[in-house]
């Protein structure tokens, strides 16, 4: 009896817990699946609203605040005077604690500058048009409105795991990358400036946001595509099964991956393929207006990865290849894994940007080949009419990600800058070859060398 008594006393206890865990799992609502995202960016400064809830109601909203802008401002504020320290305490920089030579202090220059120019481009850019932000989210407020009004149920649910879940593996990632290498300085008695730990960690965490809030937009854009994709593919199915009277006036409910749809057979064909245009015609300017919002944080975040990519693959390949003579606290093995596990981290960056969009762009394309396949079984003249708007409309509107108009993101990404990044590494293992200094290391050791032999003749 009293283990039963405890059994029953240990289950009490979980079902609050269990309703609390299952209650910020899912999400009946855009706002509130979007809710912890901006939650984190509003704490960061990179909004200037948050997501508000009525405790009447439970709706949820966007909430202004002046909060956000003076945030904004005073994170700029912190990080320009930190890095302006950095600089003045002779360009310090975790890679220069590393290594130091002369290609080294320029890449260090040149990290420390477009570290600061991308963390102020990402917050301006972030806070000044943030209009365009709220008219993305209304635009995907008002397809949902649609798309219940075909019959399907958006599981809001799936975005905000989706949201958890990339959220907590930038910040892991970021925060293991950042304590190992904070580790391995003290371990080798080097002590960093208060100043220099706050723009290490702050820039990699500013990315991470960035990278998240563009992940979650690409999401969102995807899931609603799919649906469209699904919506079409099951009048297909309709009319491959039974005839197109049959369709009419058949009832029945239907079980989808992302969403349920239980209306949509009971009403005209030409009216859903309507409500399919209109639905992707949101989508597509959803898609405009978010591109618009982050195209510029997309250039920076690019821009910054592939200069610290292209400088850390320099190192590693310079050490491995034996050709440089360094003397310093750390070991290889501590050299390269720093520098490799930073590229990786950026890596990480534009991978996740690139895969987001191409999922998007991909499932866009998709919905071609269905209307196409749609009109090559239609019998009837208005459908038929309907799917050659619905083609047309696919020809002059896609769905395309850009930085900023200069390239595309999208898989082909991936060549253009391992194009670039093999030419720019040649040019840098030949300059050190060619250099005067190589043969007696780099020439910040040389002179330093040379200093202590004067010294020590007189």
């Amino acid at each position: 009896m009293d283990v039963e008594k405890d059994t029953d006393v240990e289950i009490e206890l979980n079902h609050p817990l269990r309703r609390r865990l299952r209650r910020l799992l899912s999400a009946k609502q855009l706002y509130e699946c979007l809710r912890p995202l901006f939650h984190v960016t509003y704490l960061h400064g990179l909004t200037s609203f948050y997501i508000s809830c009525n405790d009447e109601t439970g709706q949820r909203d966007i909430k202004k605040s002046w909060f956000g802008y003076v945030n904004g401002i005073l994170h700029i504020g912190i990080y320009s005077v930190c890095y302006i320290l950095t600089i003045c305490n002779s360009c310090e920089s975790v890679a220069s604690y590393f290594f130091r030579s002369r290609i080294t202090y320029f890449g260090d220059m040149m990290q420390i500058v477009s570290g600061l120019i991308g963390v102020t481009v990402i917050y301006l850019t972030a806070i000044i048009p943030k209009h365009r932000l709220e008219q993305c989210l209304q635009k995907f407020y008002t397809m949902d409105m649609q798309l219940h009004s075909v019959g399907i149920k958006i599981m809001y649910s799936k975005v905000l795991r989706f949201s958890y879940a990339v959220m907590i593996s930038m910040f892991v990632v970021n925060f293991a990358f950042s304590w190992g290498t904070f580790a391995v300085l003290y371990s080798s008695q080097v002590s960093p400036t208060l100043a220099l730990h706050f723009t290490f960690i702050i820039q990699h965490t500013v990315i991470a946001i960035a990278v998240t809030m563009f992940a979650c937009f690409t999401y969102l854009v995807e899931m609603r595509l799919v649906m469209v994709n699904k919506v079409l593919k099951n009048l297909a199915h309709q009319w491959d099964t039974r005839s197109l009277k049959a369709v009419q006036k058949q009832r029945s409910l239907q079980c989808l991956d992302s969403f349920s749809m239980y209306t949509i057979v009971t009403k005209d064909p030409a009216e859903i393929i309507q409500e399919s245009m209109e639905i992707h015609h949101l989508i597509c300017e959803a898609a405009a207006t978010a591109n618009k919002y982050f195209t510029y944080q997309l250039l920076t975040i690019i821009s910054i990865a592939f200069l610290i990519i292209v400088f850390d693959a320099y190192y590693v390949l310079e050490t491995l290849l034996g050709k440089s003579k360094r003397e310093s606290k750390f070991k290889t093995v501590e050299f390269v894994t720093f520098f490799s596990c930073q590229m990786i981290l950026y890596l990480i960056a534009i991978i996740s940007i690139v895969e987001g969009s191409n999922r998007a762009i991909k499932k866009s394309e998709k919905t071609g080949g269905i209307v196409h396949s749609l009109l090559n079984k239609t019998k009837s003249v208005e459908v038929r009419e309907k799917l050659q708007q619905f083609s047309m409309q696919l020809m002059h509107l896609k769905i395309n990600f850009t930085a900023a108009g200069l390239f595309n993101i999208d898989r082909t990404l991936y060549f253009t800058i391992s194009g670039a990044l093999t030419t720019y590494l040649i040019i840098l293992l030949q300059f050190t070859s060619n250099s005067p200094n190589n043969d007696n290391g780099n020439g910040y050791e040389c002179c330093e060398a040379l200093h202590n032999m004067t010294n020590h003749t007189l």
